[in-house]
C-alpha cells in the first residue's frame, strides 16, 4: 500500500485507528479454548468487529512467538485472513527487528514475501546497514523506532550530544537519508505530548504510528494538536482498551463499540483540521 492510498483510505473511513492484535492466549474470553485454533478465533471476531472503524492492524509478534509453532501459525493465518477479506487495511508488523544486514535481509522476507505485511518496525540502534534490507520492497514500509512511551525510553532516547541534539532527532535526521516519507515511518509514543512539536519540525510529512492511548494513557486531541499534518499524517494504535474491554460472550460487540467510538473522536479531528 503506497502513501496516497493510504491517506485516502483514511479519508474514506474518517479514521486513522490501528488495533494492536497484541493476543494473549491467558486474556481471551475463556468460552474461546475450546477451539482448535483460539487466538485465530479471538483475532477474526475481533477483526470482522472493527474493520469498519479501523485503518490498520498491528499484530504484536512476541504474543504469538510465546506460543511457539501454534502462535505462528495464528500468526500467519490472522494475516491472511485480512489480506483476503478486508484488502484495504494497512498491515503491520510489531516486531521490532534490527540486525546486521544480511540477517535484516532474511526478517524483511519473512515479512514481505512469505507473509505479505505492509510495514514492520525496526529498530535503528545498529544502523543504516540493519535497516536498508527492509527498503527493498515496493510499496513495503519500514517504521522506525523513534521516540517510545516506555518509561526506559529516558535511558538513551533523550540524551543529548554535546550540541545539544537528542538521539531520537539524530535518528530522525540521520534515517533520511535511507528513505523518504513514501516508504519510512517512526513510532512515537502517545504520551510525549508536545515532543511533537519538535518531531514535526524535523519529519513534517511522515506518517506517525502512534502507539500509547487507551490503556496506556496518551491523549489522542494532543497527539492531533502537536502531530497531525494537512495530509494526517498519523495511524494511532489502541490494543487492550479495545481488545480485551470484554471477556464475555460478547466481547466482539464490546470490542466493536469501543472502536467506533475512537473513531468518531477521530473524525472529529479530521474535520477540524479539514482533512475529510
Amino acid at each position: 500500500m503506497n502513501k496516497q492510498q493510504l491517506i485516502e483510505n483514511i479519508r474514506q473511513k474518517q479514521s486513522f485507528l490501528c488495533v494492536g492484535l497484541d493476543t494473549d492466549i491467558k486474556k481471551i474470553p475463556a468460552h474461546l479454548l475450546d477451539n482448535e485454533d483460539p487466538i485465530f478465533a479471538f483475532n477474526k471476531a475481533i477483526i470482522d468487529a472493527t474493520a469498519p472503524y479501523c485503518i490498520a492492524y498491528k499484530p504484536n509478534l512476541a504474543f504469538y512467538e510465546s506460543m511457539g509453532v501454534k502462535g505462528w501459525i495464528a500468526f500467519e493465518k490472522t494475516v491472511k485472513y485480512i489480506n483476503e477479506n478486508y484488502p484495504d487495511q494497512f498491515i503491520i508488523a510489531d516486531a521490532k527487528r534490527g540486525d546486521i544486514g544480511n540477517t535484516s535481509a532474511m526478517y524483511a522476507r519473512t515479512f514481505f514475501e512469505e507473509c505479505e505485511l505492509d510495514a514492520v518496525t525496526v529498530a535503528p540502534y545498529m544502523g543504516a546497514d540493519s535497516v536498508t534490507p527492509f527498503l527493498g520492497y515496493e510499496g513495503k514500509w519500514v517504521i522506525l523506532l523513534a521516540l517510545t512511551s516506555n518509561k526506559g525510553s529516558h535511558d538513551f532516547q533523550l540524551t543529548e550530544d554535546k550540541d545539544g541534539e537528542k538521539l531520537f532527532q539524530k535518528v530522525l535526521r540521520k534515517s533520511q537519508e535511507w528513505a523518504g516519507d513514501e516508504q519510512m515511518m517512526y513510532v512515537v509514543g502517545a504520551t510525549q505530548g508536545r515532543a511533537f512539536e519538535d518531531i514535526r519540525k524535523i519529519v513534517p510529512n511522515h506518517f506517525l504510528l502512534v502507539p500509547g492511548i487507551g490503556a496506556q494513557g496518551g491523549s489522542l486531541s494532543e497527539v492531533c494538536k502537536y502531530g497531525m499534518t494537512r495530509e494526517c499524517g498519523l495511524i494511532v494504535n489502541s490494543s487492550r482498551a479495545i481488545i480485551y474491554a470484554d471477556a464475555t460472550e460478547d466481547f466482539a460487540a464490546v470490542a466493536a463499540q469501543k472502536a467506533q467510538e475512537v473513531q468518531q473522536e477521530m473524525k472529529q479531528e479530521l474535520q477540524n483540521a479539514g482533512i475529510c
